[in-house]
């Protein structure tokens, strides 16, 4: 009898002790607060903050563990994007920025980044310059924007470009220019809209560098004044119907001799050159165009 009360004691307090064993011995776990998979994150309680991470799934029937912390020193927040535009949709290198026949499409002058030197920009559908587009810009030699739509650009535009050497407004839409560097060596205006009362009297003239100068496929009346430094002139497929002794010469001066100066090209203009033989008495070789 004695037996059978103990072993009924002993089946009434073995979970009493059990529970208080467990009570003991329970893990703590930062302040006591909670850890657990919350809305698809995982929630970790530092003392009394908690902060939501991101999961990541190791495989199909694997469990989530938190992914790792981003790195603050290449947060987007810090990263200097302010070039990132331009080129992702043209192909930036050192000192160039290539941007030929963009998509979608390229209406305007992209933002450069810093010291680009070299812009090739053709083939796109870019309708006007503005004279903020190269302002920042000082250290650009080369612009060309061959190919476009470009029926206007603002006064000023080019002027501030102490180091450009070579412009290219070939294949545009263009009734007159813009006043130019005055360190250009090559510009390129073929296959535009181009009439002499669009071209300032002395523009090229006052550019002592200019070298090679492309002017074909106009609607000029006249041979624009020219630089002693010019060696290539194309001017064919114009309206050109006169010449004087001053155009290529100095008709008070026989001696003269222009040295610099290897190719003219006027064929394709009404002017007939034998007419006026003292035109090109100073030439090494006489011009390309009509005799009779």
């Amino acid at each position: 009898m004695i037996t059978q009360r103990a072993l009924l004691f002993s089946f009434l307090l073995l979970p009493l002790v059990l529970s208080s064993a467990a009570r003991q011995y329970r893990p703590v776990i930062g302040n006591q607060e909670d850890v657990s998979l919350s809305d698809g994150g995982y929630v970790e309680a530092k003392k009394s903050k908690r902060e939501i991470m991101p999961f990541t799934k190791l495989g199909p029937d694997e469990d989530y563990l938190p992914a790792d912390t981003p790195d603050d020193s290449q947060s987007p927040a810090t990263a200097d994007t302010s070039e990132l535009p331009t080129c992702l949709l043209c192909v930036c290198l050192t000192g160039s920025v290539y941007c030929e026949e963009v998509v979608p499409e390229m209406t305007s002058v992209p933002a450069l980044p810093k010291e680009t030197a070299y812009l090739y920009a053709r083939y796109n559908k870019i309708k006007k310059i503005m004279a903020k587009d190269f302002a920042d810009i000082v250290t650009l030699k080369r612009i060309d924007l061959t190919g476009n739509m470009i029926s206007e650009i603002e006064d000023g535009a080019f002027t501030k470009l102490v180091l450009l050497e070579e412009l290219s407004l070939a294949e545009n839409r263009l009734i007159k220019l813009p006043m130019l560097p005055a360190k250009l060596t090559s510009f390129n205006a073929n296959h535009n809209r181009l009439r002499t009362k669009g071209v300032k009297a002395n523009m090229f003239k006052k550019l002592s560098k200019l070298t090679y100068l492309y002017l074909a496929d106009n609607e000029l009346e006249a041979v624009p004044l020219l630089p002693e430094s010019l060696r290539i002139l194309h001017l064919q497929n114009n309206n050109i119907t006169t010449v004087s002794d001053e155009t290529f010469c100095k008709g008070n001066n026989t001696h003269y001799i222009r040295p610099n100066m290897n190719e003219i090209r006027m064929d394709g203009n009404p002017v007939i050159l034998a007419k006026y033989p003292n035109s090109f008495i100073c030439l090494k070789s006489l011009p390309t165009g009509r005799y009779s």
